[in-house]
């Protein structure tokens, strides 16, 4: 009788774990902003931006925010090591593509990079944050015009934002993940997911 009431207690008041991919073509900022969360959620600094180098493969970060613990799967972005992304879409509960807001000549790499992800059948539905990264510079534009840039028209009703920030200084970063974590907290893609796992549905 103690087993079942402790796992009953366990599951209502543990916090929901949520798989989130940080993708982006590489120098976008993702794992400066994958170590500004850490550092902002976890109270502990993460590495120094001058000390981070360009991934290749994979960075893993965990955090608690609200109610939800978050696991952060950080992908490199070089053209050769985009292939390994898809590995991951089927675990995942949502997206943060993060972009140079500041490199023009990087938006079309961007984009098309970005629309090649949405179209794959393993992440539909899958909520979806769009940073303007690197604000701190002066040459950055704004999220909204990055929004008219990309002019994503299909994104199968999948919740979506777009938010500008700086990872190096960490401005809009705590906003977006909040956003984030209620995005995926009233996913359908997460009632799938827990459904694929067996998982109870919320009340």
């Amino acid at each position: 009788m103690f087993s079942l009431f402790y796992g009953l207690w366990k599951y209502v008041f543990s916090k929901t774990e949520f798989h989130v991919l940080i993708l982006g073509i590489d120098k976008a900022g993702k794992t400066t902003l994958l170590e500004k969360v850490k550092s902002i959620y976890s109270k502990m600094e993460g590495v120094p931006p001058d000390r981070i180098v360009p991934t290749v493969g994979l960075n893993i970060g965990r955090i608690e925010a609200t109610n939800a613990k978050l696991v952060l799967w950080d992908l490199g972005g070089q053209v050769g090591l985009r292939t390994i992304w898809e590995k991951y879409y089927e675990e995942a509960h949502a997206i943060i593509y993060v972009m140079d807001a500041s490199s023009p000549n990087s938006f079309e790499d961007a984009k098309s990079a970005l629309e090649k992800v949405l179209r794959h059948e393993d992440l539909q539905g899958a909520p979806l944050l769009i940073l303007a990264n690197k604000q701190d510079v002066s040459e950055a534009v704004s999220a909204e015009q990055l929004e008219r840039y990309l002019d994503l028209n299909d994104l199968d009703e999948r919740l979506y934002m777009f938010q500008s920030v700086s990872a190096y200084e960490g401005t809009g970063i705590k906003f977006s993940i909040d956003w984030l974590v209620d995005a995926m907290e009233r996913s359908k893609r997460t009632e799938m997911l827990r459904s694929r796992a067996g998982i109870p549905a919320q009340i």
